[in-house]
């Protein structure tokens, strides 16, 4: 996919009726650490729900479930973006996150998913 063609449906979300449990790859024991719940996806990135959003720059491997493809995928994320908790805020605290490494075939089965709602 060009990046032209990726920056213009990496804009297009699929807001997730039942969020997708993320996992963080830990080492090389492949010990897996809850990480959040995704609240939406796009072919770019997702949002995590998470009292502990991470600060921006950071990355980690992550496993995500790609319910058109029926498995997960892992693939390096990057934080683009937070929001941390507050009172007064009528948002959950999260972060936004870019896929760095994400396969072709994973990203062309997002962006079907996301395309399917929007029809």
């Amino acid at each position: 996919m060009s990046t032209e063609t990726l920056s213009r449906t990496s804009t297009r979300r699929r807001y997730l009726a039942c969020p997708l449990l993320v996992v963080r790859q830990s080492g090389p024991s492949d010990c897996k650490i809850f990480f959040g719940y995704a609240r939406n996806i796009s072919c770019g990135g997702l949002y995590i729900s998470t009292v502990n959003p991470r600060e921006p720059g950071s990355r980690f491997e992550l496993e995500i479930p790609i319910p058109p493809l029926g498995r997960c995928v892992t693939c390096l994320c990057e934080v683009i973006w937070k929001r941390d908790f507050t009172h007064s805020s009528p948002y959950d605290p999260g972060m936004g996150m870019r896929f760095i490494d994400l396969d072709e075939d994973v990203v062309q089965a997002i962006d079907a998913w996301v395309q399917q709602q929007e029809d």
